[in-house]
């Protein structure tokens, strides 16, 4: 039976070809559909890489600026670049030139002090009438100044009885208790490195080209006495948001340097959680070294509702005890 099979197998075949001819081709085609395969799986991993790269390049050239892409050999061709990108927008959205629309005026909420263009006497000899009309606006700045505020603090002396009382004006309270810091010198360094995200060495260098000498020490050790102070309104921001029946929570990785128990190069985490009622959204930035379920379970304690992640599979218990 076996000879007949392989007779009538043979008779399909071409003139010269055998059965483990076919066998040996069609092992030869496997081998080579699969090195184009990898080859195939080396390309898409190269676009990948690719798509990633333009996106880093997107993100550096049109995005706000990071410690990581400081861009510093652009500092002389920014102007003439963003200018230039401007107008390539431009272009994109508007292919048929249109009228030129009159620039939008500044904004009626801002301060306005105004400038009077004055005639001389002579120039006015003679006039049976003056008056002003106004000609532009210019957007103005006061440059930041360093100054150092010195309290006087008055004293009353009293004499009673043949004993001599002294009694003084109360003190304006301060965040930090004693510092050489001011409120408003505070409330700069937080805006400009937790907003405009300039790091502490930056602001060390702008503070000394101002006039000012506080060291990136100082401000570092300031801004973490406040994280105390701030701890109330924390408190009132997480109420906030958990009034609200829906909540959006991530985790970002991030190294810190002194971490007890963990190398610098080993993954800490940041966490984010944003809700709030409708309106008026709060975000909460909270460091933790562990991505472990207890994290969110302990941040969204109190909380009943939608929450709304990715798939890292660590807020599944803090959606089970929902």
């Amino acid at each position: 039976m076996k000879k007949v099979a392989q007779s009538e197998q043979n008779q399909s075949l071409p003139t010269g070809f055998s059965f483990e001819n076919l066998i040996e081709e069609l092992t030869a085609k496997d081998h080579l559909i699969e090195q184009k395969s990898h080859v195939i799986d080396q390309q898409k991993k190269r676009i990948s890489q690719l798509e990633d790269y333009l996106r880093l390049e997107k993100s550096r050239r049109y995005g706000s600026s990071s410690e990581a892409h400081p861009g510093q050999g652009e500092l002389f061709n920014e102007v003439e670049q963003i200018v230039a990108e401007d107008e390539d927008l431009k272009a994109e959205k508007n292919p048929v030139k249109k009228s030129k629309v009159g620039r939008k005026g500044l904004s009626d909420k801002l301060p306005r002090e105004q400038v009077h263009l004055n005639l001389t006497e002579e120039e006015k000899h003679g006039a049976v009438n003056t008056f002003y009309s106004k000609i532009k606006e210019e957007l103005d700045i006061i440059p930041a100044k360093v100054r150092v505020l010195e309290y006087l603090q008055e004293k009353a002396v009293f004499m009673e009885n043949g004993k001599q009382t002294i009694i003084a004006a109360e003190q304006p309270e301060h965040p930090l208790g004693k510092s050489i810091a001011s409120i408003s010198l505070l409330a700069y360094i937080i805006v400009a490195k937790y907003c405009d995200a300039l790091p502490l060495y930056r602001l060390e260098k702008i503070l000394a080209r101002y006039g000012g000498s506080i060291t990136r020490t100082s401000m570092a050790n300031w801004i973490i006495r406040l994280s105390d102070t701030f701890m109330p309104l924390i408190n009132l921001m997480k109420e906030h948001q958990r009034e609200s029946d829906y909540l959006q929570a991530d985790e970002t990785r991030m190294q810190v340097l002194k971490e007890p128990g963990k190398s610098a190069t080993s993954d800490k985490w940041m966490w984010l959680i944003r809700g709030g009622p409708p309106g008026q959204p709060v975000v909460i930035f909270e460091y933790d070294a562990s991505r472990s379920a207890e994290v969110p379970s302990r941040l969204l304690e109190g909380f009943s509702g939608t929450l709304q992640t990715d798939g890292y599979a660590g807020y599944n218990q803090v959606c089970r005890e929902k």
